[in-house]
């Protein structure tokens, strides 16, 4: 069973910056694929950033490339989202998710993912 809590989000005007922490419970954090997604009001959940165990590899929703980085500390159980050059349309909920055996082909599926955490919101204005 593994827990997750968000935070960092915030309102924030375009070009500005902010970094998303995701806070993890247990013991195995590491053997976790890590993933950030995005739900914006109307919208359907959207998948944002991801990790492998590992950290060996990275993955990015091509609108997010260059201005969103994931990161992550297993000695702290924590993920993180790096965001700079906000811009309105990533106005959203965001969401932490842990998935065990993801596999490569999945990582941009939200059903691949076995944990969520309850989401920070993060408004953007221009």
């Amino acid at each position: 069973q593994v827990q997750l809590v968000e935070s960092g989000g915030g309102l924030v005007q375009a070009g500005d910056s902010l970094r998303l922490s995701c806070a993890a419970s247990g013991r195995t954090f590491s053997l976790y694929a890590m993933g950030w997604f995005r739900q914006a009001p109307g919208k359907e959940r959207e998948f944002v950033a991801a990790i492998s165990a590992g950290s060996e590899s990275t993955y990015y929703k091509d609108s997010v490339k260059g201005r969103f980085t994931i990161s992550r500390d297993d000695a702290e159980n924590t993920v993180y989202l790096q965001m700079h050059s906000l811009k309105p349309e990533d106005t959203a909920v965001y969401y932490c998710a842990a998935g065990r055996y993801v596999r490569v082909q999945s990582i941009g599926a939200s059903n691949a993912y076995q944990y969520w955490g309850q989401g920070t919101q993060v408004t953007v204005s221009s």
